[in-house]
């Protein structure tokens, strides 16, 4: 007799795909509307209010490699969206700023990411809200997981 095989249904992992999938699509394409992807959202939201910081701090920050930062920094530079200047410590490096208008973009598309979690969360009570948050974070932290989530 084979042995017995679990559903696919059966694991807390294939629903939280499942919810995750809808959430970051939803998310996906409200930011496509204003030009920006969630890669570019998070890095542009890790700048925000931020000193001008160094690809490699950044790609640190975000779990991320540097040639990641850089990928993503170029896209962003050519929307005019954040500047690179010389690092003052070494002319050979150089950090990353939100621009004025990157830097007013941010409220709008943190304000995106609020409404995508209020249009996919709504039927949530505040408690189970958070006891969601705690439940998601406490596993995040069991796992040791670092790098901010953008795929």
């Amino acid at each position: 007799m084979p042995p017995e095989v679990s559903k696919l249904t059966a694991h807390l992992g294939y629903w939280l795909r499942h919810v995750s999938n809808h959430v970051s699509q939803a998310f996906a394409r409200k930011l496509a509307a204003k030009d920006v992807t969630v890669a570019e959202w998070a890095l542009m939201r890790v700048l925000h209010g931020r000193e001008p910081t160094s690809p490699s701090q950044l790609a640190d920050d975000m779990g991320m490699t540097r040639g990641a930062i850089t990928k993503l920094a170029d896209r962003l530079f050519a929307k005019r969206l954040i500047d690179r200047e010389a690092s003052p410590d070494d002319g050979r490096s150089h950090t990353l700023r939100l621009t004025a208008q990157g830097a007013d973009l941010v409220p709008e598309l943190a304000a995106l990411a609020d409404e995508n979690d209020a249009e996919c969360f709504a039927h949530l009570s505040d408690k189970d809200r958070r006891a969601m948050l705690r439940i998601l974070m406490e596993t995040v932290a069991r796992l040791g997981l670092t790098a901010i989530p953008i795929d």
